[in-house]
């Protein structure tokens, strides 16, 4: 719980007293490389802090998997739209690798929205993603593959050998052979 501390601290500063009650509220979670954390038309019930692993978000789109986006721990993930309304989800969270994990379920969430540093962290946190998914979003409509995969390989030179080459083509819109051809252009 440490990392997870640490985490919080990158966002806001959290009092020892409101550190317990967090901390109390969280239990762990471990997931196996492959496991499907979330599958689509569940519901989401929890907010997860990751301290080891990797995951990524993808929906199935006429039988084929297409990869939204890659989480790599330190973080925190969720199904946002399920795990806050409580309804089925329309998207697909699998470890990557193994995920060791701090869980929340909703009503322990909203429960410490009163404490300040939680609500804090919350708001900053959830803008945070916001600008993120922006990010993605505009780079997917003005970037090529090619300048995607190098912002890629400039921001988490770690992650490119990590996530399967299905994986990654997938979340470049592109296929697998197309992205072995831009790799070997840039080595």
């Amino acid at each position: 719980m440490e990392a997870f501390r640490n985490f919080l601290n990158k966002y806001t500063s959290i009092p020892e007293n409101e550190w317990q009650q967090i901390w109390s509220a969280f239990e762990m979670k471990k997931f196996r490389k492959n496991e499907m954390i979330l599958s689509e038309g569940q519901i989401c019930r929890f907010f997860y802090f990751m301290e080891l692993g990797m995951i990524r978000f993808f929906i199935n789109n006429d039988g084929e998997e297409i990869t939204k986006f890659f989480t790599v721990a330190p973080y925190c993930f969720t199904s946002k739209e399920s795990f806050r309304n409580q309804k089925p989800a329309t998207e697909n969270i699998q470890a990557l690798e193994n995920i060791v994990a701090w869980q929340i379920n909703l009503g322990q969430a909203n429960k410490l929205l009163k404490l300040k540093s939680w609500e804090s962290f919350t708001r900053k946190f959830m803008h945070e993603v916001q600008t993120y998914t922006e990010e993605l979003l505009l780079e997917s409509k003005t970037q090529t593959a090619e300048q995607r995969y190098f912002n890629l390989q400039q921001k988490y030179p770690e992650l490119i050998n990590k996530i399967p080459l299905k994986h990654l083509a997938s979340f470049l819109g592109i296929a697998p052979q197309s992205l072995s051809r831009i790799r070997n252009r840039n080595k």
